[in-house]
């Protein structure tokens, strides 16, 4: 009898090593070190939502929560770095559903407009945002800017049901940088 006792607590302190041997290595190899985290890098601890990438592919932009705050930033897939966008991030105010012309200068967006959802245009060339849809009664959704940024596309309920609007920004705009030339960052 004691000898089978010492066997049955020698099995179980087996196969708890065993156990615990085969979570380290479970948790090692999840990669929690091969993904960069932290304020200067693409993953962070928080939310992150509403991806969208420029047409070129080099900028993605992207609606986050880190530091505590509701923002939208845009980072660098090339340099990766994050682009600094002032005038955008404004305290208590909620920006959602980006969407990048080809090379990135223009970012149209949701933002409110005393408590109503509105389409707003972020220049990154003058670092100064506007807003495109201040008559709208309706409800609007899910806007996106043609590559070269003459046109925005969005839903609206302004007919009482969710339909599609194009704003075309008119022919004397400037448009999206061309040749593939980058906005000065």
């Amino acid at each position: 009898m004691r000898l089978s006792t010492s066997l049955f607590r020698l099995r179980l302190q087996i196969s708890w090593s065993l156990f615990f041997i085969a979570m380290t290595i479970l948790l090692a190899g999840c990669g929690g070190n091969s993904i960069p985290i932290g304020p200067t890098s693409l993953n962070s601890r928080y939310t992150e939502e509403q991806p969208a990438l420029s047409g070129n592919g080099r900028l993605l932009a992207f609606v986050s929560n880190r530091n505590g705050t509701h923002q939208l930033l845009v980072y660098d897939l090339e340099t990766q770095e994050f682009i600094q966008l002032p005038g955008l991030n404004r305290p208590n105010t909620i920006i959602e559903s980006p969407s990048l012309s080809f090379n990135g200068r223009y970012i149209a967006y949701i933002t409110s407009d005393q408590g109503r959802p509105v389409v707003a245009l972020y220049d990154r060339a003058i670092g100064r945002s506007q807003v495109v849809t201040p008559t709208y009664r309706g409800w609007l959704r899910n806007p996106h800017i043609s590559p070269d940024g003459r046109y925005i596309v969005f839903e609206t309920t302004i007919r009482g049901q969710w339909d599609i609007e194009v704003l075309d920004r008119g022919p004397n705009i400037e448009l999206d940088i061309p040749n593939g030339a980058t906005v000065g960052q």
